[in-house]
């Protein structure tokens, strides 16, 4: 992470966040005065080596902001007297959405376990299992003999048996006990019984209509901050209650040839950076699903044998009232 800042009539900061970057390359390849440098990005998301994936050069940096706003990520931030040019609203905005539509979601958890970057809060609030459950449970415990198989198969782990080294003549002192609000009146336990000592009766769907109806409340928010707009959550969503629009539209592809191949399992740069989850390997080669792709790059900056050919169509990069920051932007297009 750094700061650079540069003081006059006004005072401008630009902070980078190496938490956010994903070493695409975007900010290096559009930077007017090659200010910008990009590491060596296999080696540090293999974690061999610990260093920012962006670096500065603080001397030739003149403070633009076009690395700042160019960004789909949020990694760079170019401040002018304290506020940030993505809050001003002469400067380019990145149209690009991740949001849950709280009406539709259902706290189901499957966007939450499958965000590649753990962008996702969720949490879910279940009803008691002993408020939706109706019954009768009773075990003599002059027959019973504590072998154990009730609690051995009681799905629901309601029962415990306690055997207790003793200085009696019965050498064992035994217990056994089981927890109601766990219970979920199924009868295994009675039926595996070799001594019927256990009396268990359900009573749930008698009492049906009087058992409230299930409520599940929670949270789904996924953070801006860290989002990558991958798809994965929408994607997976059953509901469709969550939209994503990615930064870029194009496509992206192999082009091998006689000398330069993909390599596969003994390489997988790409799926080491791809910061979306959308690489795989399949039948030793690299794959790329599209469906959770953001064109962002960094495989194509990674690849050391330079096959993957990114074409990007079109970006959700609005608002660009400078003819010349035009130019250099729309350079992101096609590349």
């Amino acid at each position: 992470m750094f700061n650079i800042e540069r003081n006059g009539e006004e005072h401008r900061k630009l902070s980078y966040k190496d938490k956010n970057c994903v070493g695409c390359g975007i900010c290096v390849d559009i930077c007017p005065t090659d200010s910008l440098r990009l590491g060596p990005v296999v080696p540090i998301a293999r974690g061999l080596i610990e260093m920012d994936l962006v670096s500065v050069k603080e001397d030739s940096c003149v403070f633009c902001g076009l690395c700042s706003v160019a960004c789909p990520f949020d990694s760079l931030s170019l401040t002018i007297n304290g506020t940030d040019i993505k809050d001003i609203d002469s400067y380019p905005k990145w149209d690009v959405e991740s949001k849950v539509h709280d009406e539709e979601c259902i706290y189901c958890g499957r966007c939450y376990s499958v965000c590649p970057q753990d962008s996702i809060i969720f949490k879910r609030n279940l009803p008691n299992a002993v408020d939706l459950v109706r019954g009768e449970m009773d075990i003599d415990e002059e027959q019973c003999i504590y072998c154990s198989f009730c609690a051995d198969m009681c799905p629901a782990g309601a029962i415990t048996i306690k055997n207790i080294p003793t200085a009696s003549n019965d050498l064992l002192g035994n217990s056994i006990e089981v927890d109601l609000s766990k219970c979920i009146f199924c009868g295994i336990c009675k039926r595996v019984c070799p001594e019927d000592a256990i009396n268990q009766v359900c009573s749930t769907c008698m009492y049906y209509d009087e058992i409230e109806a299930v409520e599940i409340t929670g949270e789904t928010l996924i953070l801006d901050s860290s989002c990558v707009n991958c798809s994965w959550c929408s994607q997976i969503c059953p509901v469709d209650a969550i939209s994503i629009t990615k930064p870029f539209e194009g496509t992206l592809q192999l082009v091998e040839s006689d000398e330069k191949i993909c390599k596969g399992d003994s390489c997988h740069a790409c799926l080491d950076v791809c910061p979306c989850n959308a690489v795989e390997i399949v039948d030793g080669k690299s794959v790329t699903n599209l469906d959770f792709c953001n064109l962002c790059g960094a495989c194509v900056t990674a690849c050391p044998q330079n096959i993957r050919e990114l074409s990007r169509t079109a970006m959700k990069l609005n608002n660009i009232n400078s003819g010349s920051w035009n130019e250099i932007l729309n350079s992101l297009i096609g590349k």
